[in-house]
């Protein structure tokens, strides 16, 4: 399996909780409509939350980055799936629409996102 991971920050205009709920409430339903047509065999969304443990984890790892309000993990079954996962007009219209909502709550220039393979160590 590969997996899409994208940390996300959210646009200035939203407190964290209003990213979070667009994120859950309206964003996941159109992944999940789409998720068949994109060849996506898993979304997670990890959503962050104010611990009281941030700044110490932070400050013992010399870190001074803001957390990121959550992440994305998307799955496919390898790079192949992924690089055809738009192949079709119908596939491209549905990566284009999620796009569009992603920019009703996710600042772009300040999220990362990448292609990775995760190695299970506990579990």
């Amino acid at each position: 399996m590969i997996k899409l991971v994208y940390c996300l920050r959210r646009v200035p205009n939203l407190s964290r909780e209003e990213f979070q709920r667009y994120w859950r409430e309206k964003h996941a339903p159109l992944v999940k409509e789409r998720a068949e047509t994109l060849g996506i065999r898993r979304y997670v969304q990890v959503h962050t939350i104010d611990s009281g443990f941030d700044a110490a984890l932070r400050s013992s790892r010399g870190s001074n980055e803001e957390a990121f309000d959550g992440v994305a993990e998307l799955w496919w079954d390898d790079t192949g799936s992924l690089a055809s996962s738009t192949a079709t007009d119908e596939a491209r219209k549905a990566s284009r629409e999620l796009l569009e909502d992603e920019g009703n709550f996710i600042d772009f220039s300040r999220s990362v996102i990448f292609v990775a393979e995760e190695y299970l160590v506990v579990g």
